[in-house]
């Protein structure tokens, strides 16, 4: 057998790349389906070729480091949450993609798309997330602003890029790689993007390792999350630790919580505690529904 990992999955057919650039197609045993185990994109296998126009099989998936299912894929050691002056960002889904960056120990990168059209969404980042541990970068495709940071805060790792249809991942990727990706346009009527990439696909270039995936606007609370571990993947609540009044303190609807007293007074940001909040709440459920 050999080893490779898969840089592109559809129909039921995965891609794999060896570790000497060669690529194959394989279908995937059917023991995975038994132990309801899927091969994703970024994930390392044990591989036996087909011989002429048969596809081979993957055989065996390695041990994966990371785990995403939404995008599902694999062994990322960086993840890239895109957002743009237009569509109207998603601050909860970057909240949702920041946290389970957090949950697995994956450093996140946010970058602001588009700053050639306005740097209030760039600024909005910098001060809502200034004490999350997120590195925040802002770019333009179009005129090439940032780029250069951008590429080389990519280098070394596998990153996967993620977020909302229509902020550019695609056309960012195009331009860090040299390569010519399908993009596609913001809908002047309902100002949502168009979804262009289809299937998650790992590409490689410039010393860049990248995962373009599909956009989305939904992404749901992890499931059996417990509750009281949630405020632990808010790097800006550590600092007060302790100090509330109650314990644990879930920062919601106790009183005398010191979490909600530093955003009172802009200590932390108020918009990011309001959305926990109603994160929390989404935990909440799905750790009472967790054996329906």
């Amino acid at each position: 057998m050999r080893e490779g990992q898969i840089i592109e999955g559809r129909g039921g057919l995965y891609t794999v790349r060896d570790k000497g650039g060669e690529a194959y197609v394989l279908r995937a045993k059917k023991k995975f389906r038994r132990q309801k185990i899927s091969p994703l994109v970024g994930d390392l296998v044990l591989f036996t070729p087909g011989e002429l126009e048969e596809h081979g099989w993957v055989e065996e998936i390695l041990p994966r480091k990371s785990q995403f299912l939404r995008p599902p894929v694999a062994n990322v050691d960086r993840l890239c949450i895109v957002a743009a002056p237009a569509p109207q960002p998603d601050w909860l889904l970057v909240d949702k993609l920041l946290l389970s960056a957090q949950r697995q120990q994956i450093t996140p990168l946010i970058v602001i798309n588009k700053c050639d059209m306005d740097e209030e969404t760039l600024d909005f980042a910098r001060s809502t997330y200034r004490d999350a541990q997120a590195q925040v970068v802002g770019v333009s495709a179009r005129d090439g602003r940032g780029m250069d940071a951008l590429a080389q805060a990519l280098q070394g790792g596998l990153c996967c890029f993620a977020g909302q249809s229509g902020v550019g991942k695609s056309t960012l990727l195009s331009r860090l790689l040299d390569m010519d990706l399908e993009t596609g346009r913001i809908s002047r009527r309902i100002q949502r993007g168009r979804q262009t990439t289809r299937h998650a696909s790992l590409l490689e270039a410039n010393g860049i390792k990248a995962l373009d995936t599909p956009g989305f606007s939904l992404l749901e609370a992890p499931d059996k999350m417990e509750p009281v571990t949630l405020p632990d993947n808010y790097p800006e609540f550590a600092p007060y630790l302790g100090q509330c009044r109650f314990t644990p303190c879930f920062h919601n609807q106790e009183p005398g919580c010191r979490v909600k007293e530093a955003a009172k007074i802009g200590e932390i940001d108020a918009q990011r505690l309001q959305r926990y909040q109603q994160l929390l709440s989404e935990v909440e459920t799905n750790w009472r529904e967790r054996y329906d």
